[in-house]
């Protein structure tokens, strides 16, 4: 059975460098981003002001650069929120 792709409809960044997702069907997940700050192009998210221009676009987060993160990595990566995991 194929998966189904879900786009992000909504984020919030929050200061500790995580994510707070809603996708299309109304989940709301959390993505920790701190394991990719280190890596290129995301090491310029590490600066705190920059990472909080993430928005939504083409179904995904978006921030100035072309810096994005695909939607099935977002949600396969994250955590239901409220989980406390």
């Amino acid at each position: 059975m194929e998966k189904q792709l879900l786009d992000v409809v909504a984020v919030e960044p929050r200061p500790d460098h995580s994510l707070y997702l809603t996708f299309e069907n109304g989940e709301k997940r959390i993505f920790d981003m701190r394991h990719l700050l280190t890596k290129p192009p995301f090491h310029r998210l590490k600066e705190s002001p920059f990472f909080m221009l993430a928005k939504v676009g083409y179904g995904t987060v978006i921030w100035p650069g072309n810096i994005d993160i695909a939607p099935e990595t977002l949600y396969d990566q994250s955590r239901p929120a409220g989980s406390g995991i």
